[in-house]
């Protein structure tokens, strides 16, 4: 998706990872989906691709679990053992799921991952609830691991989940506004997405017994991937393949999400802008040639470049804050491996 080459050995290196990462924290992460009421564990599991909606195991699509690799990559690019930060890579998985469920509620999102969303198949009322249940056991598994960061960890992970919510609410409030300007647009994106990728790099440098500046500097490093991360996604969510991705075509578009290369044209100033101001203000629902055509419009107002190219940016930056982290040589190599991973990414 961006222009940064990412090359076989480095791809390669990245999926190895997370291979190795869902090997280590899919199994705790079921034992804490386990103490769950009954009826969150079925939407909960549902959700995490693990069975059905009657409860029989699945082979489906389980998402890409960046944000728990974050963590225990970070661990041990401090010197730390990476297994010493499970509960942390736990934690931060099943916020990030909670936001999910969330997520597809408020936006009317029918599927996920190339099956029925939670909310279609069980209800809007539970899947919320749900959601709020993987919360609270993201704070009960660090606050009861023992670690002796786990009170800080706690403070960590409480002051990420406000920052994402107050990314989700103003990511809403832009719905129903006719002007937003691209600082508070990339202000959103910030708290949204990057909060908890910043989050989980902060985390894992922390169960790894990294410094003051090595999990400040991770976090920045996070931080800045995730806000890459939201381009990219935004972009996946106007041009993506719904094959691969597994949403419907202009997905986004269909809902007049104020996304970042949505704002970037709307404020552009330039006669293509305006032309999409025109289609995408208006109060009739939009048809499916309104859409293409709307997609045409915010690449020609340059949104589409212009979010490309701040990946890019935001991706340099990002391995500059890792550099400047002193990480050891395996782990410099595999997270930047990684972030190169999820902003070339097609889904």
């Amino acid at each position: 998706m961006v222009t940064m080459q990412h090359d076989a050995s480095k791809a390669a290196a990245a999926h190895e990872a997370l291979t190795r990462s869902r090997a280590v924290v899919d199994p705790a992460l079921r034992v804490a989906v386990d103490r769950l009421p009954t009826r969150m564990q079925q939407i909960a599991g549902y959700h995490l691709g693990w069975w059905d909606e009657r409860g029989n195991p699945v082979h489906a699509d389980r998402g890409k679990a960046i944000r728990p690799a974050m963590v225990l990559l970070s661990a041990a690019a401090v010197g730390g053992d990476p297994k010493a930060a499970v509960p942390a890579a736990v934690a931060v998985e099943l916020v990030h799921n909670f936001s999910l469920l969330h997520d597809d509620v408020m936006d009317g999102d029918v599927t996920r991952r190339h099956r029925p969303t939670a909310w279609t198949v069980f209800g809007s009322g539970p899947a919320i609830l749900a959601g709020d249940a993987l919360q609270a056991l993201a704070v009960e598994v660090l606050a009861g691991c023992g670690h002796p960061e786990a009170t800080t960890a706690v403070r960590t992970l409480h002051t990420a989940v406000l920052n994402l919510i107050n990314g989700q609410v103003a990511d809403l409030a832009f719905e129903d506004r006719r002007s937003v300007d691209l600082a508070e647009c990339q202000r959103m994106a910030r708290d949204k997405t990057g909060a908890l990728l910043g989050c989980a790099c902060a985390l894992g440098a922390m169960f790894g017994g990294g410094s003051a500046e090595q999990v400040a500097r991770l976090r920045g490093f996070g931080e800045r991937l995730g806000l890459a991360f939201q381009h990219v996604d935004d972009l996946l969510g106007i041009w993506g393949d719904p094959a691969v991705t597994g949403k419907p075509v202009f997905s986004d578009l269909r809902t007049r999400k104020k996304t970042l290369p949505v704002v970037s044209a709307l404020t552009s100033g330039t006669s293509a802008g305006r032309r999409l101001a025109a289609i995408y203000l208006r109060n009739q629902p939009l048809s499916g040639s309104d859409l293409a055509h709307a997609a045409e419009l915010i690449e020609l107002a340059g949104g589409r470049t212009w979010s490309q190219n701040q990946a890019d940016e935001l991706l340099a930056a990002a391995l500059g804050d890792l550099r400047r982290a002193d990480p050891g040589p395996r782990g410099a190599e595999e997270l930047s491996a990684l972030a190169q991973l999820v902003t070339c990414r097609d889904h």
